[in-house]
């Protein structure tokens, strides 16, 4: 671990910082449980589509299409928060809407599927 001292207009602050390997190394001499990651969320519908993904990293705020919907190009289908900021992420394509991958309070990855378009 590193400690250093930075300043944020005008104000310094101490900071430690660890790296990730030092931590893995750590965690494995003194035995202590991985908290492992959650699995994603299974679909709320089955079937077959081109998926609609999420063009950043954040949390799904608000999902805005359920199974049956027709939606067009353009059309706000999801809303993901990154950095405080809300997002809208429209359709990529016109078609129904066959499932709904991602749920609210989902973190989702940049390019991964939120809704299935048919």
């Amino acid at each position: 671990m590193k400690v250093y001292k930075i300043k944020v207009n005008g104000k310094a602050y101490r900071v430690e910082l660890e790296s990730i390997e030092e931590a893995a190394s750590a965690a494995k001499t003194e035995a202590a449980p991985v908290e492992q990651a959650k699995p994603a969320a299974a679909p709320v519908a089955s079937g077959e589509g081109s998926p609609v993904a999420s063009p950043i990293q954040g949390t799904v705020v608000k999902i805005l299409v359920k199974v049956g919907d027709k939606v067009k190009k353009g059309q706000p289908i999801a809303i993901v928060e990154a950095m405080k900021l809300e997002n809208e992420v429209v359709s990529s394509l016109d078609g129904e809407v066959v499932a709904v991958v991602a749920s609210k309070g989902n973190n989702v990855a940049s390019g991964e599927a939120l809704i299935r378009v048919r």
